[in-house]
């Protein structure tokens, strides 16, 4: 008896400064590794095809910034809703369709700000979350990347944090969510906001965190 192998869409393009196509494209292996068939599109077009999204299960998206029609994330958000597993990280997930409050829903947080540059910084696991397939086994990390001000839903797993420094603007530190999950009706969603550019996943922890991301979030 075989198994039918399970199907991946990555669908990648918007503001090119996130490298979409190198990016993931250093996933696309990992995938097919693990028994995808990956199909890619370079149009948000895809999520206007309700039989093509009812057949995928997992949707890796890096789409930063851009326009999607309501059309188009009506189509994704029914399709999770339905069991399709919706992922990424960064711009890609949480910088796409700004003001677009159906596809806030449906990720758990919009991006709203980063201080200037990259900086160097300390990841935080949610101890109480340790067990989570996503973390399970990880220890805290650092990286030297953008650290992302998020504005989240409050119904999100928080796997991983970060913190914001009192400074100029606030007078006390703020504890940031940086990588959840959550789960939409049968659909479930992995956000991770690390991975402004490729060699963010060259930090181990990155790296694996985002591939279990992927594989915990498809059907």
């Amino acid at each position: 008896m075989t198994t039918e192998p399970k199907r991946a869409l990555v669908v990648r393009g918007g503001w090119e400064g996130h490298e979409p196509v190198v990016i993931t494209d250093l996933f696309l292996p990992f995938l097919r590794d693990n028994g995808y068939e990956v199909e890619i599109s370079d149009t948000l077009a895809v999520y206007e095809d309700a039989a093509r999204l009812a057949a995928t299960d997992l949707v890796v998206q890096c789409w930063t910034m851009g326009e999607i029609t309501g059309e188009q994330r009506a189509g994704l958000a029914a399709a999770v809703r339905a069991g399709t597993g919706f992922a990424g990280w960064h711009g890609g997930i949480v910088d796409a369709f700004r003001g677009d409050i159906e596809y806030t829903l449906l990720t758990g947080g919009q991006f709203l700000m980063h201080p200037h540059g990259f900086s160097d910084h300390a990841v935080t696991l949610v101890k109480e979350r340790a067990d989570h397939p996503v973390i399970s086994g990880l220890s805290d990390f650092r990286v030297h990347t953008e650290k992302y001000w998020m504005a989240t839903d409050g119904d999100i797993d928080v796997l991983a944090t970060t913190e914001f420094e009192p400074d100029e603007r606030r007078p006390h530190a703020v504890t940031m969510p940086a990588v959840w999950t959550r789960t939409v009706e049968a659909g479930r969603v992995f956000v991770s906001t690390i991975g402004h550019k490729p060699d963010d996943f060259d930090v181990p922890e990155v790296r694996t965190l985002t591939e279990r991301g992927l594989l915990w979030a498809s059907r």
